[in-house]
């Protein structure tokens, strides 16, 4: 276990810009190895969060629907039938809509690019620091509300549709499943035409991340973009690319 995982925490509180709840954030931690599981725990509660723990997939798939949690953390290598990446396919199936955090040895970017397209939100690589691991888990539990005026005007390009409000896509008229994290960045994005947005800008944005974390993550999520919604995702015509720079959304 990460050594940072055992020292002793004061307890904190949820800070106000997570919204204003009458009760903690629940906390789903799906993790075979039981030092790491109840060291996350600890320093979880510590902080103000309710946590549960889920050994394997199958057990965190009916806690996940038993308890509805505001986020879960799942680890990729689980014993039994449901790994993470199953595990994670089946929490999307279920319609279960809750940010997940992939945390995991696996670096390479195509386990991270196939954990984002079963509908992972981010990835956290082990071993990891735990500032870095609260940080991203505040991030995802901090969900941006659209503005009164966003929400009045119509985004869009082609036949693709955003509806801030339901936090609905549409494209051809038929539903598109995107992620929690494709969604927020497609709306950055839409919300800017004609604006250059930087990888560091969108990772603050929408990921609520430092400048030097994962800027790999955006690529990801716009490629994801693209093939969902662009008609020819290898020549894009409107989520666009500026080298060296960042992303512009062009109508």
């Amino acid at each position: 276990m990460n050594a940072q995982l055992a020292a002793p925490r004061a307890r904190g509180t949820i800070l106000p810009e997570e919204g204003n709840v009458t009760s903690p954030p629940k906390i789903l931690i799906v993790e075979d190895n039981e030092d790491l599981a109840f060291g996350l725990r600890r320093s979880l509660e510590d902080e103000g969060y309710q946590v549960d723990i889920a050994p394997d997939g199958t057990t965190g798939m009916r806690l996940a629907l038993q308890r509805d949690p505001d986020l879960v953390v799942l680890d990729l290598m689980l014993p039994g039938a449901l790994d993470g990446y199953r595990t994670l396919s089946a929490l999307r199936h279920a319609k279960l809509e809750m940010p997940v955090l992939i945390l995991t040895a696996r670096g390479e970017e195509s386990d991270k690019v196939h954990g984002f397209r079963l509908g992972a939100d981010d990835y956290v690589v082990k071993p990891f620091g735990l500032s870095e691991l609260m940080a991203r888990i505040r991030a995802l539990l901090r969900r941006g509300r659209p503005t009164a005026s966003d929400e009045e005007r119509a985004l869009g390009f082609g036949d693709v549709s955003l509806d801030p409000r339901g936090r609905i896509v549409t494209r051809g008229g038929e539903r598109v499943s995107l992620t929690p994290k494709e969604f927020d960045l497609l709306f950055a994005l839409l919300r800017r035409p004609g604006a250059v947005l930087s990888r560091v800008s969108l990772l603050r944005e929408v990921w609520g991340h430092n400048a030097d974390v994962m800027t790999r993550t955006v690529d990801i999520h716009v490629g994801e973009l693209r093939r969902k919604l662009e008609l020819e995702p290898a020549t894009p015509r409107h989520i666009m690319t500026v080298r060296k720079v960042g992303y512009r959304f062009d109508p």
